[in-house]
């Protein structure tokens, strides 16, 4: 495979950026070789600066879950950009989105668009604090939520691609005041409840975890959350950045029917372009500036040409069958590279449009420190193997891979066929 234009334009890039890029992961450094550049997209597939063509099951790390360039997204974004692209004032369009998001999403009552699903998690966090008057917070390791300093702790996604579970940067004060615990274990976070008793202001947890492989919780350890947090007084978060919208309408919320106090959301509601949001119950919202003390603002937050795109996809999203489609195709895809699989180690996770490749001899991988940092050696032969087959997937073995409705039985079919060919090389 030709890449000599994306060589030249990394070695440009390192020049202007630390390592190169402008997010960590897109170094190539867990997988080896040199970043693939991209020059466009349309549908289920894209093309490097070089002429290549893959399938696409990065999706932008989740967002295009309508695929590449979708028509109906590109109309309304070409008709809003001509009226404007950025007022700092309201507009008609943050209406009409949250009206969509909140008029089929029970779980919350009213919402905040802010720019990222950082901003997101980071302003429920200062909302959690505010609300109840404490300043302790509890995380899950290997859970990821951004990159907010209380939250880079034995957190996931690109810090453990790196090797580090923390930051630096971080100080022990922003440390102390954030407990992380195992994932899966119900007497931990008793512990944590017992020892900083009337002191944790939030529990916050992706109910799917999906930065640091798919680690799949039961809906039983999800209800304990529920339980311990009401009783405690402190406030459940659901960081749904990457399962809001994307696992159903109501994202994991809906999919277990589990109510958390707040939920965070990101990625598809942009449609493609830099958005993220927050809600709760009129109660908590309500403490949000200029109604209340908590404060938080954004120059960008709710731009009309991010509002635009996130109606048209997100109506797109309710029409009949839409996530049935989607889990449907994951399944196809799943199991038949399951079913042909030749490397004993090898094995494909799912859960609704999300699928996930672990090397393992175990049945399912629930925990961060359950997956073996040396088993990404497969992966990474395995990544540019497929790359030769014209199959895209994220340059990590700790990142889940995506279904778009863009994606064909053909494009599946041709992607069965890539990862008998490519694992036969890792046998």
């Amino acid at each position: 495979m030709n890449t000599t234009t994306s060589a030249q334009l990394f070695e440009k890039a390192k020049t202007f950026f630390p390592g190169g890029v402008n997010s960590p992961v897109r170094a190539f450094r867990s997988v080896g070789g040199t970043p693939l550049f991209i020059e466009k997209g349309k549908g289920s597939h894209i093309w490097d600066a070089d002429g290549n063509e893959f399938i696409d099951y990065c999706c932008s790390w989740g967002p295009l879950i309508l695929g590449h360039a979708n028509d109906k997204v590109l109309d309304a974004v070409d008709k809003t950009m001509r009226k404007g692209t950025s007022f700092g004032a309201p507009t008609r369009l943050e209406n009409e989105l949250a009206e969509l998001i909140l008029s089929n999403n029970k779980y919350i009552q009213k919402i905040r668009f802010v720019s990222s699903g950082t901003e997101a998690v980071m302003s429920a966090i200062r909302l959690a604090r505010g609300f109840t008057k404490r300043n302790k917070i509890l995380k899950f390791e290997g859970c990821y939520h951004g990159h907010v300093d209380s939250l880079l702790v034995k957190a996931g996604s690109g810090l453990v691609t790196f090797g580090n579970s923390s930051s630096a940067g971080v100080p022990d004060s922003f440390v102390n005041e954030t407990i992380t615990v195992p994932l899966n274990n119900e007497n931990a976070v008793k512990e944590a409840f017992e020892k900083f008793k009337n002191e944790i202001a939030c529990v916050i947890i992706e109910p799917v975890p999906a930065n640091n492989g798919l680690l799949l919780q039961g809906k039983d350890f999800l209800n304990f959350l529920r339980i311990i947090c009401t009783e405690n007084k402190t406030l459940l978060i659901f960081d749904e950045v990457i399962s809001g919208f994307r696992m159903s309408f109501c994202g994991a919320a809906g999919l277990y029917d589990i109510k958390p106090d707040m939920i965070t959301y990101g990625k598809i509601i942009g449609g493609g372009f830099p958005v993220g949001a927050y809600g709760a119950s009129h109660e908590i919202m309500a403490c949000v500036s200029p109604e209340g003390p908590v404060y938080q603002a954004g120059t960008l937050s709710g731009n009309p040409v991010a509002m635009s795109a996130g109606i048209a996809q997100l109506t797109e999203c309710l029409s009949k069958d839409f996530y049935k489609d989607l889990e449907t195709k994951t399944n196809y895809l799943v199991d038949g590279i399951n079913k042909i699989n030749p490397f004993p180690l090898f094995k494909m996770v799912k859960l609704g449009s999300i699928f996930w490749i672990a090397f393992t001899t175990k049945t399912s991988i629930n925990n961060a420190d359950e997956i073996d940092a040396d088993s990404m050696k497969y992966f990474k032969v395995l990544h540019h193997a497929l790359l030769e087959q014209g199959v895209y997937l994220g340059p990590s073995g700790y990142e889940v891979g995506f279904i778009s409705q863009a994606h064909t039985y053909e494009d599946l079919d041709k992607t069965i066929k890539a990862f008998e060919i490519s694992l036969k090389k890792l046998v």
